[in-house]
């Protein structure tokens, strides 16, 4: 494009501004100026340019620019490139996608797709992603489609369209149809420009999420692409990167391969191994320059992924925690942190934990990295590979750690602790020791799902009762009781109370004088806890009504409509004279019904969307077989009985606890 005397000026006289107020002064002077020369009739192509290109500019630097839209659709319809290539530019930044020039924009995007050179047609290919309508998505896919499919069609074209079309499936998949043409673009994987393949294999990744039957043939693509890229070194010159043969095609290839399942024939699957151990072997000759070592690392973590995936050859699985183990002491963060997440990735599928709890002291050094990212993989480590065994030292590591945790970081290590204090407790003691230390130093940073699930773990559990009232009781009358703790404790004592009032120092009024001593200093909410128990404690406890009363007759005249309302009606419920109804409603909660943990859930629903899912989830082996069940319909492998692993509690719903 030439350069626009005109457009440089402006550019120029907006860098020279000393403040904002000067530079928006001169902004609006030129939106008036152009605005006045959009309605002279005789408008130069030339200065059209100029005056559009000026707009974008002004857009780009954040001003609202509401007008210009016919004249960027103009240009975009124009048969000259000059005009068309800056319409295009001007339509993508200006126009919304409401717009009612949009049809005009649609009208010259089939135009240059069907009948347009090969410049044109990238031009508006380009255009289609980043304008990437709804509209655009259910009129063009067929006609982008016939691009890469056109035997006549450039490789340049084939690339373009096949990015194209991944844009807006990830946008609009529902208006794509893309379960219809989704096997027509397979064989494209095979197609003798690297470049096309490496577009289409991205596109045939996407597609594979959301249709993995319709796609299952791209298997076989894949891994004979492979062959000829790991084991026949056949590859462009163009494409070789420091030695090493297109490694962004086989990392995307080896990523393809981890949505489906091990392929059933017997050669493939033969020629698969080979395939993933000579890229292991490769990766254990440590590269010398950076660049090299960034490519053969992500093509030998991808390998590895994809071995777990499989899961098909365990003495491959050994050998890949052993290198692991040596990567995750690299000095190079990069490589740690692949190292740990790929050490995750195999704690969720290895039959055995024996070979990463040799470099469990590595891990938790690892929670204490300088870098973030790193202290996430390490606790995602530690929390897939805690069994039964190690899980006391876990727990109190993680424990230790985290008043110095990260406060983004702090709210995730309270719910995994919270899911393996439960998972694997053998001691009920334990269990509600490391709870009621977690609602400590959690603070603020616990959801209310974390007191919800302790609360049900108790209920469901008789022997955990008494000792948990105990520990409530000790939590009230601590100098500091954070709100959380002071919501289980009030809970459990309205609940079970009962069963150390005649322990020493533990008598009705004992509790409820506990109990009182710090509602002043808690919120609102857990006030209103609070009052539940006091209006509990009016059932259990007869010869301390009179005092229950006394402190629900303070709050019939709170500020807040909840206490007031609570207040008023427990307090009428316990001056009814009727001791049915009063036992009746006041009556012990029953356990919970047995469902998917809260805190299971809530964890899940954290894990990250990203353009490529997920095959795994961190947690362990069990929960990825069922969640890979879950996605075939089949009945889940059973887990191997631990003798040691005891369940406190059935998993209970994700309600929060319910209140009378």
């Amino acid at each position: 494009m030439a350069p626009m005397k005109g457009l440089t000026v402006f550019i120029a006289d907006l860098r020279k501004c000393r403040s904002h107020e000067e530079e928006e002064r001169r902004v609006n002077k030129e939106l008036a100026n152009i605005r006045t020369k959009f309605k002279e009739a005789g408008l130069t192509s030339y200065n059209r340019k100029k005056y559009v290109c000026k707009l974008v500019y002004m857009s780009l630097l954040g001003y609202n620019v509401q007008f210009g839209h016919k004249e960027a659709v103009d240009l975009a319809s124009s048969a000259k490139y000059s005009e068309k290539q800056i319409g295009y530019l001007a339509v993508t930044l200006l126009l919304p996608e409401d717009s009612g020039y949009m049809r005009g924009v649609l009208a010259a995007l089939r135009r240059d797709i069907n009948g347009g050179d090969d410049v044109s047609v990238c031009v508006a290919l380009a255009a289609v992603s980043n304008v990437a309508t709804r509209e655009i998505a259910e009129a063009l896919t067929e006609e982008i489609l016939g691009q890469l499919l056109s035997p006549s069609a450039s490789t340049f074209v084939k690339k373009k369209a096949a990015l194209c079309l991944l844009r807006l499936l990830r946008r609009f998949p529902d208006a794509t149809n893309a379960h219809v043409w989704a096997e027509r673009v397979i064989p494209y994987m095979g197609h003798r420009d690297a470049g096309v393949t490496l577009a289409v294999t991205s596109l045939a990744t996407a597609l594979a999420q959301q249709y993995p039957d319709a796609m299952r043939k791209a298997a076989a693509f894949a891994v004979r692409r492979l062959k000829s890229l790991v084991l026949d070194n056949e590859c462009p010159a163009d494409y070789v990167y420091y030695t090493v043969a297109a490694p962004w095609l086989q990392v995307k290839l080896l990523r393809l391969l981890q949505y489906f399942p091990a392929p059933e024939s017997p050669e493939l699957r033969t020629l698969l191994l080979r395939i993933l151990r000579h890229i292991i072997d490769v990766g254990q000759d440590a590269p010398r320059e950076l660049q090299q070592m960034n490519a053969q690392y992500s093509i030998l973590f991808e390998a590895i992924g994809l071995g777990i995936h499989l899961d098909i050859d365990q003495a491959l699985m050994h050998e890949s925690a052993a290198l692991l183990g040596r990567f995750i002491t690299s000095r190079e963060t990069n490589v740690r942190y692949l190292g740990l997440e790929t050490m995750a990735h195999l704690a969720a599928y290895i039959d055995s934990l024996e070979p990463l709890k040799k470099f469990q002291g590595v891990i938790t050094q690892a929670l204490r990295d300088r870098d973030v990212s790193v202290r996430r993989r390490a606790l995602d480590l530690l929390y897939s590979m805690c069994d039964v065994d190690n899980a006391k030292p876990v727990v109190n590591e993680l424990l230790r750690h985290m008043g110095a945790a990260d406060l983004a970081l702090r709210e995730e290590m309270a719910l995994k602790v919270a899911i393996l204090t439960e998972k694997y407790a053998t001691e009920y003691a334990w269990y509600i020791d490391v709870m009621m230390r977690l609602v400590a130093l959690a603070g603020e940073h616990l959801g209310d799902e974390v007191w919800h699930r302790i609360v049900q773990v108790i209920l469901g559990n008789e022997e955990l009762q008494l000792y948990a009232c105990t520990i409530a009781l000790q939590a009230l009358r601590a100098p500091v009781c954070h709100e959380s703790a002071f919501k289980v404790s009030s809970y459990v004592l309205g609940e079970f109370g009962h069963l150390i009032a005649n322990a020493p120092d533990s008598a009705p009024i004992d509790q409820l004088k506990a109990l009182q001593s710090k509602m002043p200093s808690v919120s609102l909410p857990a006030r209103a806890v609070a009052l539940t128990t006091v209006a509990k404690f009016t059932n259990l406890f007869p010869e301390i009504k009179n005092a229950c009363l006394r402190v629900l007759d303070r709050h019939r005249g709170a500020l807040d409509a909840e206490l007031q309302q609570r207040a008023c009606e427990y307090y009428a419920l316990a001056t009814v004279e009727s001791d049915v109804l009063l036992s009746t409603v006041f009556e012990e909660m029953p356990p919970f019904a047995e469902r998917q943990s809260a805190l299971v859930s809530r964890l899940l629903k954290q894990e990250g969307d990203t353009e490529d899912q997920r095959t795994w989830v961190p947690g362990g082996r069990d929960i990825n077989r069922e969640r890979r069940a879950q996605q075939t319909g089949e009945t889940p492998v059973e887990a191997e009985a631990d003798g040691k692993d005891k369940e406190l509690a059935p998993d209970d719903p994700a309600d929060p606890v319910e209140e009378p």
